[in-house]
């Protein structure tokens, strides 16, 4: 397992987007822009893949700690901190502005087809099939006759 592969998955495990990295790089007096925080979770075979070496990794790690455990003098609680990254990961609720149509609570009985809904057809007899295609005899050059 590569540093680039422990980098991406401590990202993901811990919900946290590139300008939180870059902020917890920045706790360690470790100075790294968004793109080439980009690169490092690539995909191998991009152009722009790089290598994560074992320095970055390892200020990442420390700025880490220093992130979810605090310092000696302002101590926290790891927990509340990755609480706090889930609530920031949730997708916003859409908010319609105001003075559109108010929004029809559906039931899930709503959606069901009732008799009185089923759309009524005349009874036809269906339309007298027209050949587009006259039928041929091909002759090939072979006697059917025995």
């Amino acid at each position: 397992m590569t540093n680039n592969d422990i980098f991406k998955k401590l990202r993901v495990a811990l919900m946290l987007r590139d300008d939180q990295i870059v902020d917890i790089l920045q706790l360690v007096d470790f100075r790294m822009t968004k793109s080439e925080l980009g690169a490092f979770f690539r995909d191998e075979k991009h152009e722009n893949y790089m290598e994560c070496g074992d320095q970055v990794l390892r200020n990442f790690l420390n700025g880490l700690v220093i992130h979810l455990r605090g310092t000696k003098e302002n101590p926290k609680n790891p927990m509340d901190v990755i609480a706090i990254h889930k609530q920031e990961a949730k997708p916003k609720e859409f908010k319609k502005p105001e003075g559109s149509a108010p929004n029809k609570e559906f039931k899930p009985g709503d959606f069901k087809k009732s008799p009185a809904a089923k759309p009524k057809f005349k009874d036809k007899k269906p339309a007298k099939k027209i050949e587009i295609v006259e039928k041929v005899n091909y002759k090939n050059g072979k006697n059917t006759k025995g």
